[in-house]
C-alpha cells in the first residue's frame, strides 16, 4: 500500500508550482508557442508537459507554502522572468514585421493590410509574410528547442526565489533598441533600390512634367520591389539566424542581469 503523506503531497506540488510560473510565462510571449491564434488550453497543457520534464532538472526549490505572501511575491518573480525571456525571442519577430512596414511604403503596398489575429491589429502583407518566413526559419533551425534550453539554463543562474537586480531589465531594454536597427538592416537592400527609382522618378518628373509619373512609378517600383524581395528574402536566412543566436545570448545576459553577475 502506498501512503502519502500531506507534507510530501505539498512538496510534490510546490516542486511543479514554481517552475510552472517561469515557464508559463515564457509561452506567454514566446513566439510560435504564445501566438495568440494558439488557445489557452493548449498554452496551458504545453506548460503542464514541459514541466513536468524540466522539474527534475531544477536544483533545490524553496520550501514556502504557495498561498503565503512570500509565496506569491516568488510566484509574480518567476512569471516576469518567463515574460522577459519570452518577450526577448519575441522582439525579434516584431523585428521582421518592422521590415515589412518599411518596405511596404515605397512600394506601394502599404495600403494593402488585413486583419492579423496574432497582433490584433491591421498588418500589411509583407509584414506577415516576412514574419512567416522568420517563423518558418525559426522552427527548422530548432530554434524552439534552443529557447527551451536557454530557459532550462536559466535556472542554474537565477534559481527560484533568489532576489532580482534591476540589471536585468535593462539588458532587455538595450536589446529592444538594437531590434530597431536589425529591422532597417533587414529591409535596407530593398529599400536603397526603390528609393533610389523615387529619386529617378521624381527627377523625371521635374524635367517631362508631361509624364504621369503616379500612373508609371506604381507599377515600376512594385514590379521592381517584387523582384528585390524574391532576391533577398532567401538570403535573408543568414541575417535572421545570426538574430535567433544573439537572442539567446541576451537570454542568458538577461538571467545574469537579474541574479546581479
Amino acid at each position: 500500500m502506498i501512503d502519502v503523506q500531506i507534507d510530501q503531497l505539498y512538496a510534490w506540488i510546490t516542486g511543479l508550482l514554481w517552475p510552472m510560473f517561469r515557464i508559463g510565462g515564457l509561452v506567454m510571449l514566446a513566439p510560435v508557442l504564445g501566438e495568440s491564434t494558439v488557445p489557452i488550453r493548449i498554452k496551458v497543457g504545453v506548460s503542464v508537459a514541459l514541466t513536468v520534464v524540466i522539474a527534475p532538472l531544477i536544483g533545490p526549490i524553496p520550501a514556502i507554502p504557495p498561498g503565503s505572501y512570500a509565496g506569491l511575491l516568488i510566484a509574480a518573480q518567476q512569471v516576469l522572468i518567463g515574460m522577459a525571456l519570452g518577450f526577448c525571442m519575441r522582439l525579434i519577430f516584431t523585428a521582421a514585421m518592422m521590415a515589412g512596414e518599411f518596405v511596404g511604403l515605397p512600394m506601394g503596398l502599404a495600403f494593402a493590410s488585413f486583419f492579423d489575429p496574432a497582433t490584433g491589429a491591421n498588418t500589411a502583407v509583407l509584414s506577415r509574410l516576412i514574419n512567416i518566413v522568420a517563423m518558418l526559419l525559426f522552427l527548422a533551425v530548432n530554434g524552439h528547442l534552443l529557447m527551451l534550453d536557454g530557459l532550462v539554463r536559466t535556472f542554474e543562474i537565477l534559481p527560484i526565489g533568489a532576489s532580482l537586480h534591476a540589471d536585468g531589465w535593462g539588458a532587455l531594454i538595450d536589446w529592444s533598441g538594437q531590434i530597431w536597427i536589425s529591422s532597417i538592416l533587414l529591409a535596407l537592400p530593398i529599400l536603397i533600390v526603390l528609393q533610389t527609382i523615387n529619386l529617378s522618378l521624381g527627377i523625371l518628373n521635374r524635367t517631362a512634367q508631361q509624364l504621369s509619373v503616379f500612373a508609371v512609378g506604381f507599377p515600376i517600383t512594385l514590379t521592381t520591389g517584387l523582384i528585390m524581395l524574391a532576391i533577398v528574402l532567401p538570403r535573408s536566412s543568414e541575417f535572421l539566424m545570426k538574430l535567433f543566436q544573439d537572442g539567446y545570448q541576451t537570454m542568458a545576459r538577461i538571467a545574469r542581469g537579474l541574479a546581479g553577475l
